[in-house]
């Protein structure tokens, strides 16, 4: 892989972080256990560990839940927006470390990621509703959907 193709994957990833936090993370570790991605080595080890699937998958499932109640925060605001900063950061850390890329360097692409998708997503998702004249619901479906398949081919990148 190119610097280029790691640098767009590691911005994809924070992206996807941006339309639903745990998403990228829980199939991160699944990718991993199941062997999709390399077993990661030190500080990124937590990720092929069965307990943190099931916690991650877990938190993933709660917000995909979560996120169509009408009390849920906007995604913009703060604490929403701090944890998919540190989300989008954690991943493309963690797949940038994978591909022998800066950790560092993936970090910071993946929280510049994190923003755009949060911001993008938020407008994104307004403007279609309004656009549409439909309800919230199925168009935050179709945002899961992205988040959960762009996730699972974002990894595919890094470990085709």
């Amino acid at each position: 892989m190119t610097g280029l193709e790691i640098g767009c994957g590691l911005l994809a990833i924070g992206a996807l972080t941006g339309l639903r936090t745990m998403t990228p993370i829980a199939v991160i570790c699944w990718m991993t256990v199941l062997g999709r991605l390399p077993a990661a080595q030190g500080w990124t080890g937590f990720v092929g560990n069965r307990i943190s699937v099931a916690v991650f998958s877990l938190a993933g499932l709660g917000e995909l839940v979560g996120d169509k109640l009408p009390m849920t925060p906007s995604r913009t605001r703060f604490p929403g927006l701090a944890a998919r900063i540190v989300f989008g950061g954690l991943c493309a850390a963690i797949l940038a470390s994978t591909a022998g890329f800066s950790v560092t360097g993936g970090a910071a692409i993946g929280v510049l990621g994190a923003l755009v998708g949060t911001f993008g997503g938020w407008f994104a998702r307004t403007v279609s509703v309004a656009t549409l004249r439909t309800p919230d619901f199925p168009v935050a479906l179709v945002e899961d959907a992205v988040a959960v398949v762009g996730s699972i081919l974002v990894c595919r990148l890094f470990h085709p």
